[in-house]
């Protein structure tokens, strides 16, 4: 089984490109996801390139911005390229987003009624 659920901030504002061939919209972001602190440690950030196809892509780049929360479900995918100035075989890891929620509010949200939980809000901490 092929499943993985992300949950942090866009490191950058979503890009929309369409393949050479059918036109088919794909977006490409990364998001930092932060770690599970563990006592005594401070958190540690990780960072992912996520890819969206079709009518996700168009939806990402329409309602997504950079340092917005977002989560990712989806699946892990390796590629591979041969880089053409050494000849090398270079890989990387992405994840391949087949849904794609809000997991925050909008900057310019101005109503009272959610809690603002603020940088140090920590969801596993018990």
């Amino acid at each position: 089984m092929n499943k993985i659920i992300l949950m942090g901030r866009l490191t950058k504002d979503p890009e929309l490109r369409y393949t050479n061939t059918n036109q088919v919209p794909v977006a490409g972001f990364s998001m930092a996801v932060d770690r599970r602190r563990i006592k005594g440690k401070d958190k540690e950030t990780d960072f992912f390139d996520v890819v969206t196809w079709q009518a996700t892509a168009e939806f990402v780049t329409k309602h997504f911005t950079k340092g917005q929360q977002i989560c990712v479900e989806g699946r892990l995918q390796q590629r591979s390229w041969t880089d053409k100035a050494t000849g090398a075989t270079r890989y990387a890891v992405e994840v391949i987003a087949e849904n794609v929620y809000f997991a925050g509010y909008k900057k310019d949200d101005t109503q009272s009624s959610y809690v603002d939980q603020g940088a140090d809000f920590d969801p596993y901490a018990a």
